[in-house]
């Protein structure tokens, strides 16, 4: 289990100028980022024990994120 942080501009690099202009251009992708920060940000002190959950609930926001990232990579790369 990592308990690094899974922030956007590690996840993609390569994306960090367009997430930047997207950011500012279109309310959709900005509010997918927010969304992802929020539970990113939940998930980390989750697994740090700052908030401690149960397994059920942790499992349930990594799925939550992993959803959020894959649609803001779908946009990066395709949108």
């Amino acid at each position: 289990m990592s308990n690094t942080p899974h922030e956007l501009h590690e996840e993609f690099p390569e994306h960090v100028d367009k997430m930047s202009a997207l950011r500012n251009d279109d309310a959709h992708f900005a509010k997918l980022f927010d969304d992802y920060h929020e539970i990113n940000r939940a998930v980390h002190r989750a697994e740090i024990d700052i908030e401690p959950t149960d397994d059920l609930h942790l499992t349930e926001m990594r799925k939550q994120r992993m959803v959020l990232k894959d649609e803001i990579y779908a946009i990066l790369t395709h949108g």
